[in-house]
């Protein structure tokens, strides 16, 4: 798919919380064998909200550094999405919480998305048809997640939180990247779920590798590759959406991708699958990075299920608005290592009663 007009990223900015629960101590808590699970899962530990935190003030966050970088006014963007399979209200858009933290509006369109980890990719898409169609000049698209796996669960070990947003506009070389095309792939696939009322997701181990996150990751970048007749070998970087670090790896390799394209995007290893806000923020460092000119994959992955994938070329302005924002690595290396118990207070895990505070 491509726009009618060109389309252009002037900025990014992710947010990551500092606090770090590790894989060692989850297993210590469950009496399991932690390299069993880092071996298995490519993780050695997670991000974890803070008790003050939530996916709308992650997302604000996120957000303050993509505008910074865009040197959009607030006043200048016409539409607001933001995905996310955690928000802080089951009725009550979170978007426009985060528009009116950021100055946006009154007149600006305003949605929650969800596609588990793809609804940051969906607002995305959606905020690049609006852009390309001329009906809007600028739009944001966040993905904000806090951790959602149940206490035993194997999604404990990875279950992370973070934000990442994405400020798009026309076409220009005074931008940071510029967009090529896209592809969207879907299916209704009962890999993971959530039912109303309950607190956990619940997830189909045997459906979770295929056919959901190999048949739609592989299957959107290869349909991408053959509508814009580019290879493996002509991207510089890759990104692909990172529920553990090994999924990532094995669809590199099945679709010919070299292992080092993905290496600066690859972030679960140190924070976990931060779901909406996952490959977002993988693309996020690799603009931390990139030179004008060289070529970025983005291509997300949620559940039930469906993937979007993107080809991005880097253009000259990335260079000015790079130092206008904090780096997703800075939020990578300010951590907090914290245990269970903490952990199980800050994300709501302990049901107080009588008069405890």
């Amino acid at each position: 798919m491509k726009p009618k007009n060109g389309v252009s990223v002037y900025g990014w900015g992710s947010y990551v919380p500092p606090y770090r629960l590790t894989v060692a101590e989850v297993s210590r808590v469950w009496g399991r064998d932690p390299k069993q699970y880092e071996d298995e899962l490519n993780v050695k530990e997670k991000a974890v909200a803070g008790p003050d935190e939530d996916s709308a003030t992650m997302a604000v966050e996120a957000a303050k550094n993509a505008l910074a970088r865009a040197s959009v006014q607030p006043s200048e963007v016409g539409a607001v999405y933001v995905g996310s399979e955690s928000p802080p209200y089951a009725v009550k858009p979170t978007a426009t919480t985060v528009a009116e933290a950021l100055g946006i509006g009154p007149l600006s369109l305003a949605a929650d998305l969800e596609f588990a980890c793809k609804a940051g990719t969906e607002g995305l898409q959606a905020a690049i048809g609006l852009v390309g169609s001329g009906m809007v000049k600028y739009g944001l698209a966040i993905g904000s997640d806090t951790a959602q796996g149940g206490p035993g669960d194997h999604l404990e070990y990875t279950a992370a939180s973070g934000a990442t947003a994405l400020v798009v506009g026309p076409l220009s070389p005074d931008a940071a990247a510029s967009l090529e095309g896209s592809v969207s792939f879907v299916s209704d696939t009962p890999d993971f779920w959530r039912r109303y009322g309950a607190k956990y997701p619940s997830h189909g181990e045997g459906f979770t590798g295929e056919p959901a996150y190999f048949k739609h990751v592989e299957g959107a970048t290869r349909a991408l590759l053959e509508e814009l007749g580019l290879k493996p070998s002509d991207f510089d970087y890759v990104v692909f959406h990172q529920p553990n670090g090994r999924y990532p790896l094995t669809a590199a390799r099945d679709l010919g991708f070299s292992p080092s394209a993905l290496k600066v995007g690859l972030l679960s290893p140190f924070i976990g699958n931060t779901y909406a806000a996952a490959s977002i923020t993988g693309f996020s460092a690799v603009l931390d990075v990139a030179k004008p000119g060289q070529r970025v994959l983005l291509t997300s992955f949620g559940s039930g299920a469906g993937s979007d994938s993107f080809s991005f070329v880097v253009t000259d302005g990335i260079e000015a608005r790079r130092p206008k924002a904090k780096f997703v690595m800075d939020y990578v290396k300010k951590r907090v290592e914290i245990d269970y118990a903490l952990y199980l207070k800050y994300r709501g895990g302990i049901t107080l009663g009588g008069g405890a505070k």
